[in-house]
């Protein structure tokens, strides 16, 4: 009977966090007494609100921006106006290009990949002020740019050849 109790006591629980879940996804805020579900963040760096960014990009000549994505993503989603292209899995490798003068703030599509990419740096020596993403950053209004990539080059046409 015990088992049966905690069986229906976690049945419950589950149901109460999908209704929360529902609630969010559909706008509203949770009912009182609900608790939503936390995300765990697998990373300690903080993620950075448009405000911050803003307020260290008013600085460039102390900052340098780290973007970990992909060039398509940066392409179809855009980045800031200057940065570092230096994707998530090959940062270790790069650290001798990095300004060590400078705050750092790394950058990914939702701070998923910025995050490590700022702990590794902060451990490497860095100063870092965090991550942040892309996509939560031109929701609260901040201005990426996109860069379009250049058209692929022709093949030049062979050369007549001479007459005799």
């Amino acid at each position: 009977m015990k088992s049966f109790n905690k069986l229906l006591a976690m049945a419950g629980m589950a149901m109460m966090a999908s209704a929360v879940i529902a609630q969010q996804a559909a706008g509203n805020p949770p009912a009182a007494g609900a608790t939503a579900p936390v995300q765990e963040r697998k990373f300690k760096s903080p993620v950075l609100d448009r405000a911050q960014v803003d307020a260290l990009l008013a600085r460039p000549e102390e900052l340098v921006i780290i973007d970990v994505r992909r060039p398509d993503e940066l392409s179809a989603k855009g980045g800031f106006p200057v940065y570092l292209s230096i994707q998530a899995r090959d940062l270790e490798k790069n650290l001798a290009y990095i300004p060590r003068d400078r705050t750092v703030v790394t950058v990914s599509n939702h701070a998923g990949r910025a995050g490590p990419a700022a702990d590794l740096l902060a451990a490497r020596g860095f100063k870092v002020a965090g991550a942040i993403g892309a996509d939560g950053y031109a929701e609260a209004g901040g201005a990426l740019v996109k860069v379009a990539p250049p058209p692929p080059r022709q093949a030049a046409a062979p050369a007549p050849a001479a007459a005799n």
